[in-house]
């Protein structure tokens, strides 16, 4: 009996999703022919409701047509398997039933026998979920998954698909954006950067944005002026921020160049954030996951306000990259990646095997290898101590990084 694979996508938009789907397609397209394959529609939504794609013959004709996009073509959707309370609101089951046999049920209806999911550490946990439900109840199906965040928080994953792609992106964003720090005087500029408990994409943002502007030819005499372009300070979760201080040193480089830029992960201070509105009494909202929905609460904001007063800024503008930078198309970094996590997910699928494609960090090989789906979470941390975010710190000016957590051990 010829295998049926089944693709879907979920989470967040990465610069990877495209492209992943259309080289899965055009693999089996290559090594097995006979396979029939669907696209879940809107990720783990279109498997509860039956909802597909079936992938034609033009689609297997011209494959490689979606690596010139970026987004889903099939469509992401937030779907908790296990969250049955929110499941029943939204209408995907009804009250009584349990999501995992639902979702189950539909797979076996559908002859489905291998299942690739494309996501970050939710869809790969929610991925885990279902698989072990099947392995229990003897579900003859394969779940290969595909490590999707442009955090690159996915444990014990060392690089996920998309990351330096949306990091790039957010360079070329900072790179007009930037531009804005002469539109008047004392301007304080904030990038607001995704990452919620994860710091690096902000870091490598910032990282890219800096060797842009140092490779760039100046002009200070009539004020092209490689510092007024340049980053000022990084902000991410995992390192301590010392407002007062940061204010007085922002203040200078204000009093100096007329601006002060900052790069700032959305997950900085969101602690302090979040106490304050409850405080206030204020509701917090949170998605299906239960995360904040930092679109709500609004950091950028929150910061900026923090340092107006303190920088005696004029003029204070929040951008925010994070849409531009995940809907981009896969860069060549990525296009490389994701050829060969997709090349060894197929072989791994074709074998009947689990787990999820990745480098693991936590082993002494830098090859690809198949992950066990027990062994991915979320929340990885950006380690604030490595050499290369140091020495970014260090070339802009900013006082080398102290790791929340030790300041909270001291306290």
């Amino acid at each position: 009996m010829p295998n049926k694979v089944a693709i879907l996508t979920a989470g967040g938009f990465a610069p990877c999703l495209s492209t992943a789907i259309g080289n899965l397609i055009k693999l089996y397209t290559e090594r097995s022919p006979e396979t029939k394959i669907i696209c879940y529609k809107n990720g783990y939504q279109g498997l509860l409701l039956g909802d597909y794609i079936e992938v034609t013959e033009p689609v297997r004709k011209n494959p490689l047509l979606l690596e010139r996009f970026g987004g889903s073509p099939i469509g992401n959707s937030r779907v908790k398997l296990t969250n049955v309370k929110d499941l029943v609101k939204r209408g995907m089951v009804r009250p009584g039933q349990d999501p995992l046999k639902v979702a189950a049920d539909r797979l076996v209806e559908d002859g489905v026998t291998i299942l690739h999911t494309i996501g970050g550490d939710d869809t790969n946990t929610t991925a885990a979920d279902l698989e072990a439900y099947l392995a229990e109840n003897e579900y003859q199906l394969s779940v290969v998954g595909l490590p999707k965040t442009i955090d690159n928080d996915i444990i014990p994953i060392k690089q996920s698909l998309g990351a330096d792609t949306a990091a790039e992106q957010g360079s070329v964003f900072a790179q007009n954006v930037m531009a804005e720090h002469n539109a008047g005087t004392r301007i304080l500029l904030i990038h607001e950067i995704m990452g919620r408990h994860c710091g690096w994409l902000t870091a490598e943002t910032a990282r890219k944005y800096h060797k842009w502007v140092k490779e760039q030819e100046w002009l200070p005499e009539i004020g092209l002026c490689e510092k007024a372009w340049d980053v000022h300070a990084v902000y991410v979760p995992e390192a301590y921020i010392d407002l007062a201080s940061e204010a007085d040193r922002l203040e200078q480089i204000m009093s100096e160049y007329g601006c002060a830029n900052i790069f700032l992960s959305e997950g900085a201070g969101i602690e302090d954030i979040v106490a304050e509105m409850e405080r206030r009494e204020e509701e917090v909202p949170r998605d299906a996951f239960g995360h904040v929905r930092l679109e709500k609460i609004n950091p950028g904001q929150w910061f900026g306000r923090q340092f107006a007063t303190m920088l005696r800024a004029e003029k204070v503008l929040v951008q925010k990259s994070g849409y531009f930078a995940r809907s981009a198309k896969s860069n060549e970094y990525d296009l490389d990646l994701i050829h060969r996590m997709c090349d060894l997910a197929v072989e791994h699928a074709l074998q009947g095997h689990d787990g999820v494609i990745g480098v693991d960090e936590e082993s002494d090989s830098t090859e690809l290898a198949l992950i066990s789906f027990d062994r991915i979470a979320g929340g990885k941390a950006f380690d604030v101590n490595q050499k290369w975010f140091q020495d970014l710190l260090t070339d802009i000016g900013q006082p080398k990084a102290v790791p929340q957590t030790d300041v909270e051990e001291q306290l």
